[in-house]
Parts: structure tokens; C-alpha cells; sequence
């Protein structure tokens, strides 16, 4: 059958297979008797245990052997110069850990996020990581940059006066003032679950013609831009009374700064409050309202109010007020700040390098 004559040739073909590799393979006599010599061959052996403890009190050894002995072998005791070495192993990931971005590196990250228009932390922190590691070997995570920046308030406000009183224009004697909105929202649901709620409010910016939800930021600046005071109050606030309450709170500044000149809107007007500002020696000057008296010096007030408008647009247009990103109280308050200190030491900067535009931050956006 055909599975009997598979079974023969397969059969045949295994033993051409076998024959091909055994034909090849020669043993000669010497590997026979090699092989059998390995295998069989026995051998007697008769040894004597000596043990040389028990002769070493019989035998005895001065010391004139030992020196003798120790001459003539003296390269067999060489030993080769060694040091002894004491060091600490420190790793990265190791002390990382505990390892703190300083105040310093703080302030100078949030500042940086500022000029070069950074609105994500986590963002900016990713950026700093890959492009600017050498600037900050220490790394800090999103979570404590967001709560070290915050606990920050008190910081912030100290550098920005520090570096403000440390520039040629702190001594100006004209003041310029004006507020400007800081949106929070712009959804019903952001307005109604907001953390801001209640701090933030609907309110109405004239300059744009527009209603937003959030607050609104008022600023005393020099006629170069360079703040001086600042406050962060309702949509609804009343701006004469934000602003009387920023002289109250920093009264020593007021006070070492008799006949200072404040030139404000339309919007900071009435008896009482230009008494109050009397009574401070602050001249206010500002445009005359509908069915009052030509007031002094209402011919250099246009050019000057624009002052005012242009470190509104620098800090919206450059800075990205609006977009602050801020979701909670103490979020849109670091910031804003964040974006006032920066602004403060550009100004320090272009005033120490004797730049000609003070309020330039062309230089510091990429």
C-alpha cells in the first residue's frame, strides 16, 4: 500500500543519513586506549598527615632569625600605598525632595510668566522645566508653585514697593489715577459657582462700552506708568472711595508727600471728597463736569489722561490682565500681582539701564 512504501523510503533515506555521518568518523588505537585508560586505570596512594602546630614549641626562633629572614624576603611584606576615603553619595532624585525654590526664584518665575505671556501654570512650569532648567535647577510641581505663589501676598507687595522707591520716578510729584475691569467670568454657571461670588460683581466699563462680571483695578501710577498704589475692589465700588481708602491705608506716603498732584476722569468728583484730598495737601485735577466752573489746568489734562489709558492697555495688551486665568479670590490676586510686579520691574529695569521708554516691555517678551 502507499503508507507501506512511505514507511520503506523514509526508512531508506534515514539510513543514507546515518551512514553519510558514521562513514566520516575514524578512532584510532591511541584514542581507545586513551579513553580506556581514563576510565579503568586505578592507582594506590600512601600520604602522611603532618600537622606543624605541634612541632612549633620544639623548634625555637630568635630574633635575629626573624630580622635575618625578613631581609632576605623583605619583597614578600611590600604592601602597595593605599588611602583611606570618606564621601557622600547625593543624587538628584534623592534630595530633591527637600530641596526649596527660594522667594527669590519665586517671584522671578511669576514675573517671568508675566512678560512672556504665559496664562497656565502648569504650562509655564513645563516651560521652565525644558527650556530654562539652568536659570532653575530646583524644581517645584504645580500644585506648590499654585500655593506658594498665593501665600505670597504680603511678598509681593513688599518687592513691588521696594523696587518702585528704588527708581528715579518714585519722587515724581504728579500722580495719575484711574481703575480698569478685571473680567472673572463670562458664563451664568461661572458667575453663580464661582469662589469670587459675592467679591465679584456685575459692573459697567464706560471706556468699552461693555458689561462684565468680576472687579475692577484700581491703580496710582506715575506719569511713566510706575505704580504706587493699588487696590482690587468690586465691579460696583465707589472709585472715590477705593481711592480714599488707598490714601488711608499707606498714609505715610501721603503724608511725606505734601502738594502732590493727582489727575483723575470725570469720575472722582464732589465737595467732600476734594475736601478730603485738601486735607491731605492733593491737588486734584481732572476734567470739569457738565454745568460746572472751568477749573485750573484743563488745558494740559487731555494729553495727560492718556496716561492713565496707556498703562491700562499695557497692562491688558501685554501683560493679559483679563486673562489672568484666576478662578478663586486668593488666584486672581496673585495674578494681578503677578502682573503689577512685573510691570514695576520692567520699569526698575529700563530706569537703571537708562532706557529712553520706561514702560517698554519689548525687551522682556521674548
Amino acid at each position: 500500500t502507499q503508507e507501506f512504501e512511505d514507511e520503506i523510503r523514509q526508512s531508506l533515506l534515514l539510513q543514507k543519513i546515518q551512514a553519510i555521518v558514521s562513514d566520516g568518523v575514524e578512532v584510532t588505537p591511541g584514542e581507545v586506549h586513551e579513553a580506556y585508560e581514563q576510565h579503568y586505570m586505578k592507582a594506590k596512594i600512601q600520604y602522611v598527615v603532618f600537622d606543624p602546630s605541634k612541632f612549633l614549641k620544639a623548634v625555637p626562633v630568635t630574633d635575629q632569625d626573624l630580622q635575618t629572614f625578613f631581609k632576605e624576603h623583605s619583597t614578600r611584606y611590600e604592601q602597595k600605598e593605599q588611602r583611606q576615603v570618606q564621601y557622600v553619595l547625593i543624587t538628584p532624585d534623592a534630595v530633591r525632595s527637600n530641596v526649596t525654590v527660594s522667594d527669590a526664584e519665586l517671584l522671578t518665575m511669576t514675573v517671568m510668566s508675566a512678560l512672556l505671556g504665559f496664562r497656565s501654570e502648569r504650562r509655564w512650569l513645563r516651560y521652565v522645566n525644558k527650556c530654562l532648567a539652568q536659570m532653575f535647577p530646583r524644581r517645584i510641581g504645580q500644585s506648590g508653585y499654585s500655593k506658594r505663589v498665593r501665600k505670597s501676598f504680603f511678598l509681593f507687595i513688599w518687592v513691588i514697593r521696594m523696587l518702585a522707591a528704588d527708581t528715579s520716578l518714585w519722587s515724581d510729584d504728579v500722580w495719575v489715577v484711574d481703575s480698569t475691569p478685571v473680567q472673572c467670568g463670562c458664563s451664568r454657571e461661572m458667575v453663580t459657582r464661582s469662589d469670587a461670588a459675592g467679591w465679584a460683581e456685575y459692573g459697567y466699563c464706560a471706556s468699552h462700552s461693555r458689561y462684565f462680571w468680576g472687579l475692577r483695578l484700581h491703580l496710582v501710577c506715575t506719569l511713566h506708568g510706575l505704580p504706587v498704589l493699588f487696590a482690587l475692589a468690586g465691579a460696583k465700588a465707589d472709585e472715590r472711595e477705593t481711592l480714599l481708602g488707598m490714601l488711608e491705608n499707606d498714609a505715610v506716603l501721603v503724608n511725606a508727600r505734601p502738594g502732590q498732584v493727582l489727575i483723575g476722569d470725570k469720575n472722582y468728583f464732589g465737595r467732600d471728597f476734594e475736601h478730603d484730598l485738601t486735607e491731605r495737601e492733593i491737588t486734584l485735577l481732572r476734567p470739569v463736569r457738565k454745568g460746572e466752573a472751568k477749573r485750573a489746568g484743563q488745558q494740559f489734562l487731555k494729553p495727560l489722561r492718556q496716561v492713565a489709558e496707556s498703562v491700562n492697555w499695557t497692562f491688558k495688551g501685554q501683560l493679559d490682565l483679563e486673562q489672568h486665568g484666576g478662578s478663586t479670590p486668593g488666584g486672581i490676586m496673585a495674578r494681578v500681582l503677578t502682573r503689577i510686579l512685573a510691570l514695576t520691574a520692567a520699569i526698575w529695569h529700563n530706569d537703571k539701564t537708562g532706557q529712553s521708554v520706561m514702560r517698554s516691555l519689548v525687551a522682556y517678551d521674548h
